[in-house]
């Protein structure tokens, strides 16, 4: 539901920008999935996308820490000098890339560096081209920054990843940015360097596109894939690049709201002046606590990483046994986006028919009282996504419910 359309509100007239773009389809139905809850229903949900990690007592007691110093007053607009050196020395020390002070900003999370992003370079009709299944915001901050999402479908055979084919199409003279998330939500598809050197290519040969690199699930990879980001691979991008990061996903710090970006300078303060009049700095205490997420022990990272990959082998492998689903296996963050193309035309036992992604997770809803999301809400269909972000004893239990739930399909 768009806020246009709101029973009872006809008299009021939202802006145009925000017109037709509705609240995330993921709060929806992780609202939805809630009221049934409350209302006795056992439904589990597998919608979340944030780790079911507490975050690390010593970046705890390092906010603690920072309110008995009396550090509860504003900051520096863009971030502190202890943190920014904090990501300066980040980047250097596990990215191999270099960014002065003046070339880092901090926000309120990851969104706002995107928004502040786009607000700060896009003018009306100019095009920012993203690689679905994406993280849903994206367009949606785009257009209300009034932008247009150039959208390019990379399906499982391509591993979720575009091409550099379907990006040289892609771009026009309105072309102002490339936006890549490596590991990616919702597919945890992850470009290695040979996947990304192709596309930056592309970029080289197009001067007066930017690119944009979300690095948020960085630290949640698998196997033998290694994590590069895109300036890395190509140092000539760099003074055209954003890198965006944080501490939500790795530290399991999703409530302290602290995202961070490194970018040339002119760009950083072109940002600067949109957070001025927007949230001005991010909260003190937050900043504290990022200071000891980035400089403390990081040697918990690979424990819970091995967490996140046995519950992600569990789940692969459960929903490839599905008939009429298949599972390509993730290189990181912790998502599967499973095809659900098997069961679309099939009915259920009350001779309702499956005909998108959106009614086949609503079945699940409904019948296997199992949230997930449809990857319409991602830009690709027919898709769902699950977060393994539970435990292991409640994706048994939500597995099982799916397998009876699709093998009562007919």
């Amino acid at each position: 539901m768009t806020i246009s359309t709101i029973q009872g509100e006809a008299a009021f007239r939202p802006a145009s920008r925000i017109a037709d773009i509705g609240v995330s389809k993921i709060l929806q139905i992780g609202a939805r999935a809630a009221q049934m809850k409350k209302q006795g229903l056992p439904v589990i949900i597998l919608g979340a996308g944030e780790p079911d990690f507490d975050t690390p007592d010593n970046v705890k007691q390092a906010a603690k820490a920072a309110i008995d110093r009396g550090e509860t007053k504003y900051t520096a607009l863009d971030g502190t000098a202890e943190l920014k050196q904090a990501i300066g020395d980040k980047f250097r020390r596990e990215n191999g890339v270099d960014y002065a002070q003046d070339e880092i900003t901090v926000a309120t999370g990851a969104k706002q560096i995107l928004f502040n992003a786009f607000m700060a370079t896009i003018d009306r009709g100019d095009e920012v081209i993203i690689p679905t299944p994406y993280w849903t915001s994206y367009s949606d901050i785009v257009e209300i920054c009034g932008g247009v999402p150039v959208l390019i479908p990379c399906g499982a055979e391509a591993g979720f990843r575009m091409q550099a084919g379907q990006l040289e199409k892609a771009i026009t003279p309105r072309t102002r940015w490339v936006l890549l998330n490596s590991p990616s939500n919702p597919s945890g598809a992850a470009y290695s360097a040979a996947d990304y050197q192709p596309l930056l290519d592309v970029l080289l040969r197009h001067p007066h596109v930017w690119l944009m690199a979300d690095d948020m699930y960085e630290h949640i990879v698998y196997d033998d894939f290694q994590f590069v980001t895109p300036v890395a691979v190509e140092p000539r991008l760099k003074d055209r690049a954003l890198t965006i990061n944080g501490v939500s996903k790795a530290y399991a710090m999703t409530g302290w709201r602290i995202g961070y970006a490194g970018g040339p300078r002119a760009l950083i303060r072109a940002m600067a002046v949109i957070q001025s009049q927007a949230t001005s700095c991010p909260c003190s205490i937050s900043q504290a606590a990022s200071v000891e997420a980035l400089n403390g022990p990081q040697d918990f990272l690979a424990e819970r990483r091995a967490s996140f990959r046995s519950r992600r082998d569990l789940v692969v492998s459960k929903l490839n046994a599905i008939p009429g689903i298949d599972c390509r296996t993730p290189e990181g963050a912790f998502y599967t986006f499973a095809s659900c193309a098997g069961l679309i035309g099939l009915a259920t036992s009350s001779g309702k028919r499956i005909d998108t992604d959106s009614d086949f997770t609503d079945y699940l809803l409904e019948e296997a009282h199992v949230a997930v999301v449809p990857g319409s809400a991602f830009g690709l269909s027919p898709y769902f996504r699950i977060s393994y972000a539970t435990s292991a004893a409640e994706l048994e239990e939500a597995l099982r419910r799916i397998e009876i739930a699709c093998r009562q399909l007919s």
